[in-house]
């Protein structure tokens, strides 16, 4: 499948990455077909859409359940679900995304956040493979994260920084006081 964006749109905006995303991104929140699956929407490097099932209702718990410590925990910023994210690798979506004030004054009227979240959640689903979270923790960090966090099935967390990506933190620097496990094991 080709990018959503015709030929005109791409070559407008194919050498700025930022721009390519946002046009994308722009195109498929607009269609009223695809509003219409019920699928989970990213895209790739390329502008194709990648369509993933939509998850079970304990995904969608934990992602209350740590929406909930961060807006009880972080009393300035902004916590968002199912935030879309401009990377290198396309628009990916975070299950979970917490920034500040000024990101977010930037950032509320796109279609997408043009840099990451300070913080970016995922919840771990059985679909995920290592891979790809480790694909989409890269790609958060290279977008401006400070903090990847991942949410296991059992709802244990996990603390990546920035400043240690490839190895795991025994808690967050940003939240310092958010739960090891965020559900009763």
């Amino acid at each position: 499948m080709a990018t959503v964006l015709e030929a005109p749109e791409r070559s407008a905006v194919e050498h700025d990455r930022t721009a390519f995303n946002l046009a994308v991104w722009e195109k498929i929140h607009a269609d009223p077909q695809l509003a219409k699956l019920p699928y989970r929407i990213e895209t790739d490097a390329f502008g194709q859409i990648i369509m993933s099932p939509p998850p079970a209702p304990a995904h969608g718990s934990k992602q209350g359940r740590i929406y909930w410590h961060l807006r009880d925990l972080l009393k300035s910023g902004e916590v968002i679900t199912e935030c879309p994210i401009s990377t290198e690798g396309g628009v990916k979506v975070a299950d979970v995304a917490w920034c500040s004030e000024k990101l977010w004054a930037n950032s509320a009227s796109l279609p997408c956040f043009l840099s990451a979240p300070e913080i970016c959640v995922e919840v771990l689903s059985p679909s995920n493979t290592t891979g790809e979270i480790d694909e989409k923790k890269e790609l958060y960090f290279k977008a401006g994260a400070r903090e990847v966090w991942l949410c296991e099935e059992d709802g244990g967390m996990t603390f990546y920084l920035s400043s240690t990506p490839l190895t795991s933190a025994d808690r967050s620097a940003l939240c310092e006081d958010f739960p090891r496990q965020i559900v009763r094991p």
